[in-house]
């Protein structure tokens, strides 16, 4: 499953998609990446002030990887999902 993101929300959608894709929970999240359950679902609405530190512990418990790249021209998808 790939997401591509270009804003904070984007990235909490992704994350909560391969959440609730994993049949997690947020509780069960934070138990397992030691961040509170509040932070995770302040992250999955893409409210401001995340630490990048949190962003790659949610990752590494969901055992997903960021890739950054270069933007491709003449795109116009905020959100893109490939299955």
């Amino acid at each position: 499953m790939k997401h591509l993101a270009r804003t904070p929300r984007d990235i909490g959608y992704a994350l909560r998609r391969i959440r609730r894709h994993r049949n997690l929970t947020q509780q069960a999240l934070a138990a397992a990446s030691g961040i509170r359950q509040e932070t995770i679902s302040k992250l999955e609405n893409g409210s401001p002030g995340s630490r990048l530190e949190t962003l790659f512990d949610l990752c590494a418990a969901l055992e997903v990887e960021l890739v950054i790249s270069e933007r491709s021209r003449g795109s116009t998808d905020f959100l893109a999902d490939t299955l």
